[in-house]
This record gives C-alpha cells, structure tokens and sequence, in this order.
C-alpha cells in the first residue's frame, strides 16, 4: 500500500506541537505569531494525533474496503497486540514522566476501536458526532460523583495505579486524553480513513465541513459562555507538557481533570484546549480536518513543496520514535519542559530540527523507524491466527 503523504505530513505537524507544548515557552511568555503557534498546539496537537491514529486503525483494518474473513481477524489481532504493547509502553513511560503520555490512552483507544473497524465512514461519522454530543455531559456527571474516597477505593484495586500514576480511571474518565471523551476523535479519524482522500471532491467537501464545524462550534461556545470560552489552561503559565501533571486553574478546570470534580455545570459551554466540552470536541475535530485535508492537498498539488518536506515527512512516517524519542533526550540533555521558567524557543527549534535530520537519515536506510519496527515485528504473530 502506497503511503498517503499528506497524513504523514499531518502526523509530522501533531508531533512538533507537541514539543511545542512540552519544551516550548509558556503562552504566558509570548506574543504575537508565537502566541498564536502555542495556543494551537495547546489540546489540539494531541487531538489531531489521536484523529491520526483512528486513520491509522484503517490502514491495518482495510482503508476503502473492511478487510473480512481471514484477512479481517489478522487484520484486528494486529490491532489488539499494538493496543496491548502501547499500553505497557505507556505505562512504563508514565512511571517516569507522568500523565501526560499519550501512548497508554491509544492503547485503550484501539481495543474500544475493534468493534468498529468494518463500519462505514457515514456509520462512523454519527457514531462520533453522538459521542462529541453525549460523552461530555456524561462525563461531567460521572466526574462530579467521582469523591476522593471512591476514587481512592478504585485505584486500590487498580494495578496499572499502582505502577505508574496512570490507571484504569485515568485512562477511561479523568487522564489528560480519557477514552470517554476522545474516542470520538479516534471514530472521527477512523471516518476519515474510509474516504478518498485523493479525490478533489472529497477534499472539497471536507474542507467545507471542517471549516463549518470549527466556525459553529467555537463561535456558539463564545456566544453562549462569552470572551473566555475559548481561554487555555496555558495562560496561567500552566502546561500540559513536562512530567508532572498541570495544575488547575482558578477559572478553566478541563473535564479531564478528574482529580477536580468541583467545577461549574457552566463550563460545559467552553471550548478552551483540553477542556472535552462538546464544543471543544466539535472545534477541534474541524481544526484536525482542515490540517488533514491541507496537508494532503499540499502534497498533491504542490510538487516542489512535497520534495522540500521530505525530511519532514519523513518524521510523520515514524512518529512513535519520534515521540518517545523527544521525551528520552528531554531526560537525557535535562531540557527544561514548557514551564514558566521556560522562556526561549531555542530548544524546541533544536529538538525540531534534531527529529527531522534524524528521520532524513534513517528513512534513507530503512522502511520504518526504529520503534516502528519493533511495533510491526511485534504483530507478526496475528499471522498465524486462522
């Protein structure tokens, strides 16, 4: 299967946010474009790295057509053994650095994903607006009954927990990136999968209604909970990166912060970064779509471009090495993490620019990169599955 550079190019951009957000400066710290560059990366980085990874999901399972039969059950035991080793990688990368790994929240994302993998992109595409519409409220509810004490009691019994601070109820309701409410950027990733990316049609159409969902949704939360609706946890000189968790602040407690169950119903009609209100999921879910679709129609229809963000690319093509890779070598050269003590862009154009010579270099030699192998030598067994 040919590669579709245009997520590539897309997985590439969610992984520099993320360094943005992790190694670059504060929002409290910036001005102009650069406030700009950090407010988008803040929430939705990870959001289209997790749309991303619901594509990904297609690509194993049959982009265009569900893989069935015997194909279709070594096709979803891949799928279950990437789930399982990301889990463990995420847990153990968590014992070190915290909730704020993605890696165990994709495992979980897959396995509730396996169900779906044979739907179809209009099947897809409600069953994600129902969980944009219906898992927020829900979530709210579960969080506001979720006391000290019970929450306590789960993670007693929680192995996960016990390992890292990332368990069972962090990973399903009260993490940084809770399955409740991110499964729909998952189904809406997984949508996307199914559709023909290379067809100006498509592209067309996509655009528009990534266009209309990112409008309606962030203009009504403005609307209806006014010129803070949109306000990022990273103006108090928070971040969602380093390797602790971020504190909440006075006015803006995310949903996924389960830890901080006494926040207002009100906040349910903000659309402010990680706050996993219907109207961030909406917003955010149209911005994903608009960076897809540009991307792809960048690489097709501008070819000096595409040869010029090769090396870029390339890092799209291993963004699991590039991930891991960023948080090792913040533990390795003792960068400091996008904090209020951060103040220079230096390291993160470092670390930019570190990634994408590394994935220049390596992509000359080998297929994959190096985790990415790994990753796929790990499912081979599924071969075997008859």
């Amino acid at each position: 299967m040919g590669r579709l550079v245009g997520v590539d190019l897309a997985r590439a951009l969610a992984v520099f946010g993320m360094y943005v957000v992790h190694i670059g400066p504060p929002l409290s710290a910036t001005t102009g474009v650069a406030s700009w560059i950090r407010y988008m990366s803040d929430g939705h980085s990870s959001v289209l790295f997790a749309t991303l990874a619901g594509f990904s999901l297609m690509l194993l399972a049959g982009r265009r057509e569900p893989k069935t039969g015997l194909a279709g059950r070594q096709a979803r035991a891949r799928i279950a053994i990437r789930a399982v080793i990301l889990l463990a990688l995420g847990t153990v990368m968590a014992m070190e650095y915290g909730g704020v790994i993605i890696l165990g929240f994709y495992g979980v994302y897959f396995l509730l994903a396996l169900p779906l993998v044979r739907l179809s992109a209009r099947t897809l595409a409600i069953i994600a607006a129902a969980f944009a519409l219906v898992t927020p409220q829900l979530a709210f509810v579960l969080t506001s009954l979720l006391t000290p004490s019970v929450q306590q009691s789960i993670n007693t019994y929680d192995p996960l927990r016990h390992l890292s601070e990332v368990g069972v109820l962090d990973l399903l309701l009260t993490g940084f990136y809770p399955a409740l409410t991110w499964m729909s950027f998952v189904i809406a990733g997984m949508a996307l999968g199914r559709l023909d990316l290379s067809s100006a049609t498509v592209q067309k159409r996509l655009a528009a209604f990534g266009a209309v969902l990112t409008a309606a949704a962030y203009g009504m939360s403005l609307l209806l909970a006014g010129k803070g609706a949109l306000r990022s946890m990273a103006e108090d000189g928070s971040s969602s990166g380093g390797s602790g968790s971020m504190p909440p602040s006075s006015g803006s407690v995310p949903l996924d912060g389960g830890s901080f169950p006494d926040m207002p119903a009100s906040s349910l009609l903000t659309a402010g970064p990680h706050s996993g209100t219907t109207f961030d999921i909406i917003g955010s879910v149209g911005i994903a779509i608009l960076v897809v679709v540009g991307a792809t129609v960048a690489m097709d229809r501008l070819p000096r471009l595409r040869r010029l963000a090769t090396p870029v690319i390339a890092v799209g093509t291993m963004s699991l090495t590039a991930y891991v890779g960023h948080f090792l070598a913040q533990s390795a050269f003792s960068t400091p993490a996008g904090t209020g003590t951060q103040q220079s862009w230096l390291p993160l154009i470092m670390y930019v620019l570190g990634a994408i010579l590394f994935a220049a270099i390596w992509s000359r030699f080998f297929r994959r990169g190096p985790l990415e192998y790994l990753l796929n030598a790990a499912t081979r067994p599924a071969k075997r599955i008859r």
